[in-house]
């Protein structure tokens, strides 16, 4: 018999909406009283861990998840399920991924409507995680993200629409499996991931998104000495304004590593611009390409790297490698 350990952290899953439609944690998680329909097949063992909503997980509470987690895989735990607000829950999941071992499946779910909404899909999430946490096949994939029958990889899902069930979705590459009426499929596997066991999270690690205009004054407000890393959603295939150069050359005098990722939700961001403000000109700068993440997974990454003391060319390849 498979045992599995879910954590709950809060978000929708674990909320019920008032007469107005208006959802809030309440006193109790919804997700307590549910019997479980694996009684035959799963021990399960339940810890409501925290009760927030996705907005107020910082990284000091995911750092606190991937603990409890890793102290799970010496207490005979086959699997992990955590249950997760939506709108962090890529970026938690990442970060579990950045900093767990494969020892063991670890699966983030979540759910789009609160526990007593007219089609709620929590409790089929929560299942059918349950079920791809248990398969022998869910070792060594990384963390998984299961939501909506479909199985992705926690490098590169992310939510893609405010309200839809179906709002996770990995673009270019697309989910590595499906929960089918017979059990769990995979179709891929990712390239093996670098894993940081850190031990803290540094703060004030910075995501700036650029936009058509854009000025230096957003980069010049951030240039100080507290600052740990700095994340720039580029535009196009990794290009800024030139106004903006200034600024960032002034973070990398600093010493405060520089990461680029495009905007654009499919494709990686590459040096190919040779223009003021161009790929190539800021690669030759010294700020560093991130492939195939978005904004808020490579600034999880960057935090990583820096909380696991990186700097210099380690930190650079550590973000900047499509496979770590």
């Amino acid at each position: 018999m498979k045992k599995i350990l879910v954590l709950h952290t809060g978000g929708t899953i674990a909320m019920s909406a008032d007469e107005a439609g208006n959802m809030a944690p309440g006193a109790q998680n919804p997700l307590d009283d549910y019997n479980y329909p694996f009684a035959d097949e799963i021990e399960l063992t339940t810890e409501d861990i925290f009760n927030l909503p996705s907005p107020h997980i910082t990284p000091v509470q995911m750092l606190a998840l991937k603990q409890r987690i890793a102290k799970a895989a010496h207490e005979g735990i086959d699997g992990v399920v955590v249950t997760h607000g939506t709108d962090t829950l890529e970026e938690t999941a990442y970060f579990l991924d950045l900093t767990l071992p494969n020892e063991l499946p670890v699966v983030v779910t979540g759910a789009m409507r609160s526990a007593n909404e007219i089609g709620s899909d929590g409790l089929h999430n929560l299942e059918t995680a349950i079920q791809t946490a248990s398969t022998p096949d869910a070792a060594d994939k990384g963390v998984l993200v299961v939501m909506n029958d479909e199985i992705h990889s926690a490098r590169y899902v992310t939510k893609t629409h405010t309200t839809n069930v179906a709002t996770f979705r990995t673009p270019t590459f697309g989910p590595i499996g499906l929960v089918a009426k017979h059990g769990v499929v995979f179709f891929e596997s990712l390239l093996r991931s670098t894993v940081c066991p850190i031990q803290t999270v540094a703060d004030n690690v910075f995501l700036v998104k650029a936009y058509a205009g854009m000025g230096p004054e957003l980069l010049e407000a951030i240039t100080q000495p507290s600052t740990n890393g700095v994340v720039i959603e580029a535009l196009g295939a990794g290009n800024l304004p030139p106004v903006t150069l200034p600024a960032v050359q002034a973070l990398l005098d600093m010493g405060i590593p520089v990461v680029l990722v495009s905007r654009c939700f499919n494709g990686i961001a590459q040096d190919v611009y040779d223009y003021e403000g161009g790929g190539v000109q800021l690669k030759q700068m010294g700020v560093i390409f991130c492939q195939g993440l978005n904004g808020q997974k490579a600034r999880i990454k960057l935090l990583v790297g820096v909380s696991a003391g990186m700097s210099g060319d380690e930190l650079a390849r550590f973000v900047g490698t499509a496979n770590s």
